[in-house]
């Protein structure tokens, strides 16, 4: 293709194609994270970690994604979403055949891969939420939500497959190699039908601008920071639930490693839903009433989890935190993305704040844990959702922007 043809506008087909390449993207990193994810508790019980212990390891996920995430603006203008997802998704698979190794031989190891997976994945999720915002242009209507109900897919085709690996008794390092080798092969395959992220008219805007990929102006934005203080309440409250949800159902609730994941596996049904039903919710009742009705579901749901007295009530209290959680961080997306000239340097800003409830969340919930409970420690999220709440109308489209409200 050459660089003229890569200007011209893309036909309803390739868009179609496109959209589908998305969905791919988004579902294999939903899927690479919750493979490991759903053996976290195995690994803590082969390496004795206890809960301080355990944050500090995972927080090596997040120095590395919040390494990435600020150069991830000026990486996708520069070589484009296509090509960064592709070799971002080699990188997280050697992450994951190191990740593999350290599970067995130490601590040392495993930070190497969790944080070769962070930057791969930080990289990776500015990448393909910039071309989520071109594909959602192309289409007129708005369906970020829907692409991230793909990865949250991906997280519960991940979750059940870590699961039946447990049920199985296969070892750690051999689910996460076939996982490795699975994601090597078919991601960059799949987003071989990206469209090109900047059409011609943007490139000529942010040319006549002289903002580049806008990341360091962006960084000096209000309503930019204020949209990454909200993606990061979401981020927070997901995170957790990733880190943390299956060993609070095990130490917590007194369940076994099967049903803890399970409980994850449910949340990330929930969430799952509530993202693929978001787009007519969005059109019909607009992002700030939205996300803030559903912020107020997921406390009820963190409270229900925290202080239920049986399992089966942590199982309802996992659902409604998966569901209200759900739209925060793909609407987070959708508004750093308003102006598509700007998108890639917003994206990153946005997930760069984010990416630091992952950096800071692991860690603060593990501490908290060696004192009260890793269960009990889970309530300060309702705290940020709380926060997030409160400044939830930055997410309303500014006047200027060239996309409808949603």
């Amino acid at each position: 293709m050459t660089a003229t043809d890569a200007r011209q506008a893309p036909t309803a087909s390739q868009v179609q194609a496109a959209t589908r390449a998305t969905y791919a993207a988004f579902i294999g990193a939903g899927f690479a994270f919750a493979s490991w994810a759903s053996r976290i508790p195995q690994v803590r019980t082969r390496l004795e970690l206890d809960p301080s212990a355990l944050g500090l390891v995972l927080l090596a996920t997040a120095a590395g994604s919040v390494i990435a995430l600020p150069l991830s603006g000026s990486l996708v203008h520069r070589a484009g979403s296509r090509r960064t997802v592709t070799a971002m998704s080699l990188l997280l698979t050697v992450s994951l055949a190191v990740i593999a190794a350290g599970s067995v031989t130490g601590v040392p190891l495993l930070v190497v891969g969790l944080f070769l997976m962070g930057f791969s994945n930080g990289a990776w999720d500015v990448a393909m939420n910039v071309q989520g915002a071109v594909v959602e242009r192309h289409l007129g209507r708005s369906i970020m939500s829907r692409f991230h109900a793909g990865f949250s897919l991906g997280t519960v085709a991940g979750a059940g497959l870590g699961a039946a690996m447990i049920a199985f008794d296969v070892p750690v390092p051999t689910h996460l190699l076939g996982v490795a080798v699975l994601l090597g092969v078919a991601v960059p395959l799949a987003v071989r039908p990206f469209v090109p992220d900047v059409a011609d008219e943007d490139d000529d805007e942010t040319t006549s601008r002289g903002t580049g990929s806008g990341a360091l102006s962006a960084w000096r934005e209000p309503r930019t920071l204020l949209i990454g203080v909200v993606v990061l309440a979401f981020a927070f409250a997901e995170g957790a639930a990733n880190d943390w949800l299956s060993v609070a159902f095990i130490d917590g609730h007194g369940t076994s490693a099967v049903v803890g994941t399970l409980g994850y596996a449910v949340f990330l049904v929930a969430m799952t839903a509530v993202r693929w039903a978001g787009p007519p919710l969005l059109d019909r009742w607009g992002r700030v009433p939205m996300v803030r009705v559903l912020a107020a579901l997921s406390i009820a749901g963190l409270l229900l989890f925290v202080f239920g007295a049986h399992p089966a009530a942590a199982f309802a209290g996992a659902l409604l935190w998966g569901a209200g959680a759900a739209l925060g961080f793909p609407v987070g997306m959708s508004a750093a993305a308003d102006d598509p000239a700007r998108a890639a340097g917003r994206v990153s800003v946005v997930a760069s704040i984010g990416y630091c409830a992952f950096l800071g969340g692991p860690p603060l919930i593990g501490v908290l844990g060696q004192h009260v409970g890793v269960l009990r420690a889970l309530t300060v999220v309702a705290v940020l959702i709380v926060v997030a709440t409160a400044i939830a109308g930055s997410l309303r489209p500014p006047a200027e922007a060239p996309q409808r409200e949603v």
